[in-house]
């Protein structure tokens, strides 16, 4: 069984995904991604709890993509969603879900995550740039905490 940053991850990675096929695609991306989790016996393990866990994940913020990457948008200055990078966009996409639209995970461990996963994945300033947009939506007032 994953833990929380462990299904965070896979959310992102499975997010991810969205930039590059259709709504269409998804589906078989879905189940490919399925097959490449971790199997049960290993360390970092995917039950079926957590698989559907990250596939639900996913789709909800899939299903909010429109209005994510409008508030994104709206709290950036020289940048919108179709000039960033692929990783810094997915990284926004999935804190500001975090932060608007699930009470249960506090803003300041969004952002800690996102930024962590930005560091993780993205170019060397990508942290930054997540933390910079995320706590500027935060301070502006439209999260949901």
């Amino acid at each position: 069984m994953m833990g929380r940053h462990e299904l965070r991850e896979q959310v992102f990675r499975l997010l991810f995904r969205v930039e590059f096929n259709t709504a269409q695609e998804m589906e078989e991306q879905i189940v490919l991604f399925a097959e490449d989790l971790p199997a049960e016996d290993t360390v970092r393990a995917a039950s079926e709890k957590d698989t559907a866990y990250i596939v639900s994940r996913c789709s909800r913020i899939q299903d909010k993509i429109v209005e994510i990457d409008k508030i994104i948008d709206d709290n950036t200055e020289g940048w919108d969603t179709t000039r960033m990078g692929k990783v810094e966009l997915t990284v926004l996409r999935l804190g500001v879900y975090e932060i608007m639209f699930d009470d249960d995970i506090p803003n300041s461990v969004a952002i800690d995550e996102a930024v962590g996963l930005a560091k993780q994945y993205g170019q060397e300033n990508s942290g930054g740039f997540v933390n910079a947009i995320l706590g500027k939506i935060v301070k502006t007032g439209e999260s949901n905490s």
